[in-house]
């Protein structure tokens, strides 16, 4: 009878021992779509579901991909969390990886293709497609080519002889790029390249010709897998346009307008309110997503209130007014940066400049755009209370000072007390303050009235 357990009790334990190496085969790959135009919203996911995959101890990632491209800052900050990840990264081409998109397939440890599918075109343009200067470009060049010299070289043992040639020529991935650089066998100047799948592979930079993600997996060697599929959340796609470069600019604008405004008239109104609420926006995202520290909104909040204080208790501009506009600035472009504290090492000189434009030509347009936007709109209409329209003339009896005193030029009195210059005079039977003109005059001396300046009259000896 106790053989009889023993053998069950064996047959079992093979049975599990076998059922957990089936599930241990079985991998789990965790694919993240790019089929949009690259932008902060792409940002998101991308980091969003890379970081998915980590939790659940995916064993490989797999980007799908369709999109003709969208904005360099981005398509970077894709192509170095593809560069950095631990886990295998394999991008599907489903159709098109242009301009950014062909930057950011690189990244990745290799590239499959649909048939018909192209990769390439990464000249930077702007919005109206005209290609942007040279100094976008070099940044441009030097970016796609480091991304390819990091998959390093394959050594090719050909006879007596060892080659060592580049995974990814990175000349090759220049040329997508630079149409003036020529490739030998590969472009020609004046073209910029772009692959079909077929030429792709034939210079190394497909590894295959798939028509779906099953047969992607079974080219890379997952046999057996299970797949998970990052789904965005309508948080994402709020964070993801809350973080948008050009969206970020508005809200740069209504802050910097606002404060401006709100300095201009007195009382607490509209623009402040606009301020602070364009400020709240602006820093949450940045905060929640770990960007935006608490000592960098606090230097912001520092920099406004010393602009409040240059304006409401020093007279003129001067050291606190310049030191609150540059703190001002200093949190907001610190907010969009990737530092941990005061370590930046793993920050870029582009992303820094980035930030700082952003934060310029917002600023530049909040307070020259509201100028006009309020004379255009804001005087008319329903909006007119919101605006003086009013002018105080002379013609219409409004003056800045009394006049009464102007008439008393010519008019004789009596110091009443020492003139050092500045005193007191009685003209008639009303006592004035009056300067002397010339020296001092003493106690009962007799004076004339000869003029009237910033609400003074002015005296000399009869």
């Amino acid at each position: 009878m106790i053989r009889e357990y023993c053998v069950i009790f064996l047959l079992f334990s093979s049975l599990l021992v076998m059922s957990a190496n089936k599930a241990s085969d079985t991998s789990l790959v965790y694919i993240v779509d790019i089929k949009r135009e690259i932008g902060s919203t792409s940002w998101v996911h991308v980091d969003k579901g890379f970081k998915q995959a980590k939790d659940m101890d995916a064993d490989a990632i797999l980007i799908h991909m369709n999109t003709y491209g969208g904005e360099v800052v981005f398509a970077d900050s894709i192509r170095t969390r593809i560069l950095n990840e631990t886990l295998p990264v394999y991008v599907f081409i489903d159709n098109n990886a242009a301009s950014a998109g062909a930057l950011i397939s690189i990244a990745c440890d290799e590239i499959y293709m649909r048939k018909g599918a192209n990769i390439g075109a990464a000249t930077v343009v702007d919005q109206s497609g005209s290609k942007m200067p040279d100094k976008y470009q070099s940044y441009m060049r030097a970016t796609i080519r480091s991304t390819a010299e990091a998959h390093g070289k394959d050594t090719i043992i050909s006879g007596n002889d060892t080659i060592f040639r580049w995974k990814r020529d990175p000349r090759i991935a220049e040329a997508m790029v630079d149409e003036s650089l020529y490739v030998e066998g590969v472009s020609d100047t004046g073209k910029v390249l772009t692959f079909t799948a077929l030429e792709a592979i034939e210079h190394h930079y497909c590894e295959g010709i798939a028509e779906n993600i099953d047969e992607v997996l079974k080219q890379v060697g997952i046999k057996t897998y299970e797949l998970k599929k990052y789904e965005p959340s309508f948080y994402d796609g709020l964070k993801g346009f809350l973080t948008n470069s050009m969206f970020r600019g508005i809200l740069i604008m209504l802050i910097l307008g606002g404060l401006y405004f709100e300095l201009q008239s007195p009382g607490i109104g509209f623009p402040l309110a606009a301020a602070i609420v364009a400020a709240v926006i602006y820093f949450a995202p940045l905060y929640i997503d770990g960007l935006a520290a608490n000592w960098e909104i606090l230097i912001f909040i520092i920099g406004v209130v010393l602009i409040g204080f240059e304006v409401f208790v020093i007279p003129g501009f001067g050291i606190a007014g310049i030191a609150g506009f540059a703190l001002l600035i200093t949190g907001l472009v610190l907010s969009m940066l990737g530092n941990d504290n005061f370590d930046f090492r793993g920050v870029e000189t582009g992303g820094v400049f980035e930030a700082l434009l952003v934060v310029l030509i917002g600023g530049l347009f909040g307070i020259t755009g509201s100028l006009w936007i309020t004379k255009k709109f804001w005087g008319r209409g329903r909006f007119s209370v919101l605006s003086l329209e009013t002018s105080e003339t002379i013609e219409d009896g409004y003056i800045g000072v009394d006049t009464e005193h102007m008439k008393l030029i010519g008019e004789s009195g009596v110091a009443s007390t020492v003139l050092r210059p500045g005193g007191k005079v009685i003209v008639g039977s009303e006592v004035y303050d009056a300067v002397a003109k010339n020296g001092f005059i003493d106690k009962g001396n007799i004076v004339v009235v000869v003029s009237h300046e910033a609400g003074q009259i002015v005296v000399e000896k009869a």
